[in-house]
């Protein structure tokens, strides 16, 4: 089992609430590579492979519903592929991101065969072993640190994000909005989503891992977000997602049987750095 290299950058989230735009800033969450590989053991052909894969998913994610996976090589040379973007945005968002997060990963996981990119619009990762219908218990989650909720309002919005895990694995997309009207306090907004690739069971399972795990940690603020490797979910005081619908070719179907999905936890904490940030909690 190789071990893996954490590089976890997070920033200041919450600094305004200004209407959406077709833009990027901003967007940059946090990273996972696996040590790079040197010259002895990085290849010309995982590097075509890497290209490759890179170059499809750019190519494909907005002709399918903001979501694709692609491989290339054969054998140890074999890159596994999956680009993800959130629900709500826009094509031009998506394309955006997309290319920011290969920029990403070509700047952290330099000669690594295995990424993952966290961004706000859209989840990147790609590895020399598939990972396809896989989620994983590795998350990190961020929140403003000194906006503390009340505390009805907190249990609220737990419970809220609690009904998201029940309903997003039931969507068409996997991805899921909610609204709560709490009064003198205003308005919570939540938001979840699973990459496509997932079963909804394991789609539910992932989602309920990030609330179990971060509930308690960063629950009673006004606005955090938990990234794991498969799903997502966002909650805040403001409505930070735009206006969206599902196309009608959409579907929860697996690229793979079910034969094929597993349980996995590769990914162990090597290097941890943090940069500008709120709060950030890694497990």
């Amino acid at each position: 089992m190789e071990s893996f290299q954490l590089i976890l950058i997070a920033f200041f989230l919450f600094l305004c609430c200004s209407s959406y735009a077709d833009d990027y800033s901003d967007g940059d969450r946090g990273s996972m590579c696996m040590p790079g590989m040197d010259n002895s053991t990085w290849s010309n052909a995982v590097q075509t492979n890497l290209n490759n894969v890179v170059n499809t998913l750019e190519q494909n994610v907005n002709f399918h519903s903001g979501f694709y996976t692609t491989t290339a090589g054969e054998k140890s040379d074999k890159i596994y592929g999956l680009i993800q973007c959130r629900g709500d945005v826009s094509a031009l968002n998506c394309a955006n991101c997309t290319r920011e997060a290969f920029k990403l990963a070509s700047d952290r996981c330099y000669k690594s065969k295995s990424a993952i990119i966290w961004q706000n619009w859209c989840y990147l990762r790609y590895s020399n072993q598939s990972f396809f219908g896989v989620w994983e218990e590795s998350a990190m989650a961020v929140s403003n640190d000194t906006d503390v909720d009340e505390p009805f309002v907190a249990s609220k919005g737990l419970a809220m994000m609690g009904t998201l895990v029940s309903t997003t694995p039931k969507e068409p997309l996997t991805f899921a909005v909610s609204e709560l009207d709490v009064g003198r306090s205003g308005k919570r907004y939540g938001m979840a989503q699973c990459t496509r690739d997932l079963s909804r069971s394991d789609c539910g399972q992932c989602l309920d891992y990030l609330l179990a795990s971060f509930g308690m940690t960063v629950g009673h603020k006004k606005g955090w977000e938990a990234y794991g490797v498969g799903c997502s979910m966002w909650y805040n005081n403001y409505r930070f997602y735009s206006n969206f619908s599902t196309p009608k070719d959409a579907g929860l179907e697996s690229q793979l049987n079910a034969a094929q999905r597993q349980w996995a936890g590769r990914f162990a904490v090597g290097i941890i750095t943090l940069t500008t940030m709120s709060f950030l909690v890694f497990l």
